[in-house]
This record gives C-alpha cells, sequence and structure tokens, in this order.
C-alpha cells in the first residue's frame, strides 16, 4: 500500500526518519530533472536537490498543507535553483561539454538511450542539445515554467503554487517562453 505525502508529512513531524526518507525517495529524481534542467550542471543540480531536502525538512512544521508537497518542494528546489543561476551567471562561461549530463541520466535530462541506432542516437542528441541550448537562453523565470509545464506536467495551479505567483503569471511567462523558444528552434519546426 502507497502511503500519501500527508501521513509522511506528519510522521516525519514526528521524527521518522522512513517517513521523510519515503518522501526523498518519491521526489528527488522528479526534482533533479527540473533543477538540472535550469542550472544545467549535474553537480551544482545534485548540491541544489540535496539542500531542497534539508530545507524542506527543517522547515517541516511551516508546511501548512494549503498545497500539495511536491508542489511544496519544487517552489524550493526552484527557488534554490534560480539562486544558483544568479551565482554561476556571475562566473566565466563553462564549456558546453562540462554542462552535459552524464550517461545514466534520465532520457528528459539528456541521458543516452540503450539500444538505439547510432544515427538515430546522435540526431536526438543534437536535437536535444539545441532544445536545452535555446532553454538555456531563457530567463530564469520562463525556464522555470517551461521545465514545470513541458517536462515535469505540473498543472498551471500547481505551478502558480510551486513560484508563488498568479495564474496569469504563469500563463504569460509560459506563453512568451514558448514564443522565444519557437523563435529560436524555428529552424526545426
Amino acid at each position: 500500500m502507497d502511503v500519501s505525502d500527508s501521513v509522511l508529512v506528519e510522521r516525519g513531524r514526528g521524527g521518522d526518519r522512513r517517513a521523510l526518507q519515503a518522501l526523498v525517495e518519491r521526489y528527488q529524481r522528479r526534482v533533479l530533472g527540473v533543477v538540472v534542467g535550469m542550472v544545467r550542471n549535474p553537480e551544482d543540480a545534485r548540491e541544489v536537490v540535496q539542500e531542497t531536502f534539508v530545507r524542506a525538512f527543517r522547515s517541516l512544521d511551516s508546511f501548512k498543507g494549503d498545497s500539495s508537497f511536491y508542489t511544496w518542494i519544487y517552489r524550493i528546489a526552484v527557488n534554490l535553483a534560480i539562486d544558483v543561476q544568479r551565482k554561476n551567471s556571475k562566473r566565466t562561461q563553462v564549456e558546453f561539454d562540462e554542462t552535459q549530463p552524464p550517461a545514466d541520466a534520465p532520457l528528459a535530462m539528456g541521458g543516452r538511450t540503450q539500444g538505439a541506432d547510432p544515427y538515430e542516437a546522435v540526431r536526438n542528441r543534437e536535437l536535444g542539445d539545441k532544445i536545452f541550448r535555446a532553454i538555456d537562453s531563457l530567463t530564469p523565470d520562463h525556464r522555470a515554467v517551461i521545465l514545470l509545464r513541458e517536462i515535469e506536467g505540473l498543472t498551471y495551479e500547481e505551478i502558480s503554487q510551486a513560484l508563488g505567483c498568479s495564474m496569469g503569471t504563469v500563463m504569460s511567462r509560459l506563453h512568451y517562453a514558448r514564443k522565444k523558444l519557437q523563435d529560436k528552434l524555428r529552424d526545426l519546426l
């Protein structure tokens, strides 16, 4: 039987480490997918995810349950990822190859497929690289809404809660982000 997030949160508040571990296992991959898409550096992404769960568990008593647990944890992760982006934008650019996901990363994060035709795999990889470069060129706010909607499949309401803004703002950001991506990827469409 799958235990609900609210039950795990209550148990976690009571000091149950297994409940906290269950929440990490349930959401770690999804949060990592969003964060890698935002910071584009697997090492930074892993640090952000770790810090996300540390902060979430330290603040578990402040989680009121007005939104779902994963919406709340995404909000923490996105805010931390934006902080890392701002910090990294002040540093010099790293080589593009260094920002590539590891070979064992999920396909949505740019990982490789097993057993695929090598030529098709190269074409897919090149296409993925172009798409991720286009996403990288977006502002942090636009990148966050695109990743949360298109990669994670969150609803407008969930994105609104995760980012702490109105649904109108989410829809506006998503509209402009999609338009910018269409302009940048016009040759692929």
